[in-house]
């Protein structure tokens, strides 16, 4: 039987950067020589695979919409000679590159494993060489087709996950939703839904545009005048980050009238929550019941990573604002759990 195929697509990240006197950076060639030495990837066991490599590499703190169609590209450009696909990313932005790619790769039916490492591959102890040949084995099973995340043992769901350590092995977390397979001595795939039905068709991609998009993070004695600028500049969307269930403080009114003035510019505002686990539940609560008057969007248990890229997603669509919001509130990717 033909081995299957694997294509990774390194875009830089710490898996293959090296010591420079200013810290770890990324420099073209280092990964390649890197897997060179590691003898498992030679194992009849592993499958075929290739390497691109863009240029230049970046630490993942560069990542934006332009990276995120480039690594689309990649993958569309290579989708029918590959089994599965292994995208090598730094961990500060890995959770929102994955969840782009989630939304932007339509009728996915093929497995987009996103990876990197705490430790580069060139130092002792590093974490990549596992997280780099599992996530070259779940690429080929053929099992999780969709965009996943693969750290530390654990397979997630792209748009579900999220960082929550700087310096752990175990980097990553999905509060809001299992495994999608943990990594023991075999890897042990969970029966959890797919993330979206395979419709007929070649693979469809949606590329990114450059939106203009605000994240404001509520804290007790917030200066809402402080954020009335970014309102009333041509903002594309706003994400408001609540507390508990989606409550937000009164204020004389102060914020409730920022937002009503943006949704009725037709900004669209998306209501999530801080806590990392748990749903949004506005009117559940009367400090929270004035956001469904002004018409904001519940982001339920969206995490921050998935409203910011679906959002900029479905604006990149060009949408009527209300299919935006009605758009924001269904789940296309898996990234809402009822």
């Amino acid at each position: 039987m033909d081995r299957k195929k694997v294509l990774i697509i390194n875009t830089g990240g710490t898996i293959g950067m090296v010591r420079t006197e200013n810290g770890y950076a990324p420099r073209q060639g280092v990964l390649m020589n890197e897997l060179r030495q590691i003898r498992d990837l030679s194992s009849p066991k592993m499958p075929e695979w290739d390497i691109i490599e863009f240029n230049p590499l970046l630490d993942s703190t560069n990542i934006r919409y332009i990276q995120w169609n480039q690594i689309a590209d990649a993958i569309a450009d290579n989708y029918e000679a590959y089994d599965g696909f292994v995208v090598l990313h730094g961990t500060d932005t890995l959770a929102y590159s994955a969840s782009a790619l989630s939304f932007m790769l339509e009728g996915l039916d093929k497995p987009v494993i996103f990876t990197g490492s705490q430790i580069p591959l060139c130092e002792i102890r590093s974490d990549g060489n596992d997280n780099l040949i599992t996530s070259m084995l779940i690429a080929a099973d053929g099992i999780a087709n969709e965009v996943c995340l693969y750290f530390g043992n654990s397979l997630l769901r792209g748009n579900r996950s999220m960082k929550y350590s700087s310096d752990g092995i175990m980097a990553f977390t999905s509060p809001n939703f299992p495994e999608l397979a943990r990594a023991g001595i075999e890897i042990e795939y969970a029966p959890v839904k797919r993330s979206v039905s395979r419709r007929e068709g070649p693979l469809r991609v949606t590329k990114m545009k450059d939106c203009r998009l605000g994240v404001i993070k509520i804290f007790p004695g917030i200066d809402f005048d402080i954020f009335a600028p970014v309102v009333h500049k041509n903002v594309d969307g706003l994400i408001l980050e609540t507390f508990g269930k989606g409550n937000i403080p009164e204020y004389d009114k102060a914020l409730i009238s920022l937002l009503s003035e943006a949704c009725r510019r037709g900004i669209t505002v998306v209501v999530t929550t801080q806590c990392p686990q748990g749903t949004i539940s506005l009117g559940a609560y009367e400090a929270g019941s004035e956001l469904l008057r002004v018409g904001a969007v519940n982001g339920r248990n969206m995490t921050t990573e998935a409203a910011v890229t679906k959002l900029t997603y479905l604006l990149s669509k060009e949408l009527p604002p209300d299919e935006i919001c009605r758009l924001m509130e269904t789940d296309l990717r898996g990234e809402i759990h009822f």
